[in-house]
């Protein structure tokens, strides 16, 4: 059935991606036991914030570290802000009679008992707006389960990528996809999502409802 809400397209760009993976972790392999054999010991993980004040008297590597990282590069130092703030999530549908938008910043339990409607047969994309805000998040990636009466449908993994912090939000839209439709396929279905990384950090997890129906508004 797709992408989306519904599955997930196994293409071949994403098959060549995961050989490629296959021969980067070989190779990762083959690198770390050539490291233990010259007794090599890589160097400590630094912070973002350390990134930028080494050799900061350096005035060509200031601009190279600003070239790769971008000049407006926010320092949050807040420890009770989240590295990862996902804002908010859309349904994008041309043949939508409003915008099908849901506000991931507010209360997420009463998002739980929100009803989204879904015409069968439509395109659409889902659209994710967030923020990177202290430092270099690596494998950022969308979950979402699918579930219709306790029972699970599908399962969908979309690989969103590595990002920077900044002060502006960044954008992931999905490939376009293309809803269930008929009468075994209408009705309530519910979705968990999840905002993850390569770390398995959990940036959000939240629950809505997804109605497919068969015309927008019944």
């Amino acid at each position: 059935m797709g992408v989306g809400v519904w599955g997930c397209d196994l293409s071949t760009s994403n098959c060549n991606a995961e050989m490629t993976e296959e021969k980067h972790n070989e190779k990762a392999a083959s690198d770390e036991e050539e490291e233990k054999s010259l007794n090599y010991k890589p160097p400590a993980q630094k912070s973002l914030a350390e990134i930028v004040q080494l050799d900061a008297e350096d005035e060509s590597l200031a601009k190279y570290k600003k070239t790769l990282l971008g000049a407006d590069l926010p320092l949050v130092s807040d420890p009770n802000v989240p590295n990862v703030t996902v804002t908010r999530m859309t349904l994008i549908c041309t043949e939508a009679p409003e915008p099908i938008t849901m506000d991931l910043t507010g209360d997420l339990q009463a998002l739980k008992n929100t009803k989204f409607v879904l015409k069968e047969g439509v395109s659409y994309k889902v659209k994710i707006h967030f923020k990177v805000n202290k430092e270099i998040v690596s494998g950022l990636k969308y979950i979402a389960t699918t579930f219709r009466k306790l029972i699970k449908v599908e399962k969908t993994t979309f690989m969103v990528g590595s990002y920077g912090p900044r002060t502006e939000e960044y954008e992931f839209v999905s490939p376009l996809d293309e809803a269930p439709k008929g009468l075994t396929a209408r009705g309530q279905y519910s979705v968990k999502s999840s905002f993850t990384d390569d770390d398995k950090t959990d940036h959000l997890s939240w629950e809505w409802i997804l109605c497919l129906k068969k015309e927008w508004k019944e």
